[in-house]
């Protein structure tokens, strides 16, 4: 299976591919993990880039994919480069025997990143997503709770997402495209905190969505969104997604449930028992939701690519599968298609 690989030992060696905006976290996060992994290639298509980026130590710098897939000493491969390309270059990883990590979204649309899943399902190599809010301290405890029945059946839910970001953020070539990106706020932002409910709660069996372009920003995608979730059981969650709300502000999650409520925001959880009791665990963190889309710590990436290097080894599913994060894309669609249309998308 694409999610369970074989079993390694040792220090690892890996390859990354791209080295634009997003892979700074990534970098520190390898820098890090240097006993555990050893980065033998830094590929991109530009060189200019590649001759100034920040890599990691020893690293060899290449444009030419080759180099990657011709080297039988890698086991692994980053893939941090535009939504877009992820498909292409994954099936020739998995091709090739290579474990990939790729930067979310899996791909621009969900039957394209429904092919990504299938090819490394048929190659039998592994395939883990940086969806890191899954593995905050305060996410993961969460998932305890709701895992033990503590805060009993869910009831509703909500998703908030109102960040900010500038008109020169979106007019650099691509951003915030449907070719490149795949669409706006929703795949690009929201998709984190998204993928984090849904984590949580499964699907839901109905959706509503709007979506549309404000005023506050020159793009083809939209930069804001709200939808309504309904679930099988009765339950009801809803989603805002913005990225016109000055100055930007944390991410929020609120699960209602039989027993008692939590809510997670920026890294912190709270709960309120029926009983009385109290729970507050993590600490404040900054998400990247204001002007500077990197204004935050890289210790949730360095938590997935520690899972993914230790999945590796015990030849075990990742935490955060590319399968799993097939939900948030198949949400996304469905809010994108029923504003479109005007009526809820079942799903």
């Amino acid at each position: 299976m694409g999610d369970a690989p074989g079993k390694a030992s040792g220090r690892l060696r890996l390859a990354v591919i791209g080295a634009g905006l997003g892979s700074g976290p990534h970098f520190k996060s390898l820098h890090d993990l240097a006993s555990e992994a050893e980065v033998a290639w830094v590929h991109a298509r530009d060189a200019t880039r590649l001759a100034t980026a920040q890599l990691p130590h020893g690293a060899h710098k290449t444009t030419r994919l080759e180099n990657i897939l011709e080297d039988a000493s890698v086991q692994a491969v980053l893939v941090l480069t535009p939504p877009n390309t992820h498909l292409a270059l994954v099936q020739r990883l998995a091709r090739a025997g290579k474990h990939v990590l790729v930067e979310k979204p899996l791909e621009i649309d969900l039957a394209r990143a429904q092919s990504l899943v299938q090819v490394c399902d048929s190659q039998g190599v592994m395939l883990a997503v940086m969806l890191q809010h899954r593995l905050r301290p305060a996410a993961t405890r969460l998932r305890a709770l709701l895992k033990t029945g503590e805060l009993g059946q869910l009831v509703s839910a909500s998703a908030s997402v109102r960040w900010w970001r500038t008109q020169s953020y979106y007019d650099e070539p691509g951003r915030g495209t449907l070719a490149r990106d795949g669409g706006g706020v929703l795949i690009t932002q929201a998709i984190h905190t998204l993928d984090l409910l849904l984590s949580y709660t499964g699907l839901p069996t109905r959706v509503m969505g709007l979506a549309n372009t404000s005023p506050v920003h020159t793009m083809e995608a939209e930069d804001c969104a709200c939808a309504l979730l309904h679930y099988a059981n009765g339950a009801m969650a809803t989603l805002q997604a913005t990225t016109a709300a000055y100055p930007g502000f944390p991410e929020r999650l609120e699960l209602n449930g039989t027993l008692g409520s939590a809510s997670l925001e920026a890294g912190v959880l709270q709960v309120a028992f029926m009983n009385g009791q109290t729970l507050s665990v993590g600490s404040q963190q900054d998400s990247g939701g204001g002007t500077d889309p990197m204004a935050f710590d890289h210790a949730a990436h360095r938590a997935v690519l520690q899972d993914f290097l230790d999945a590796v080894r015990q030849g075990r599913e990742p935490a955060v599968t590319g399968r799993s994060a097939l939900a948030a894309q198949q949400v996304i669609e469905a809010i994108m298609a029923s504003s479109r249309s005007g009526c809820p998308v079942t799903l």
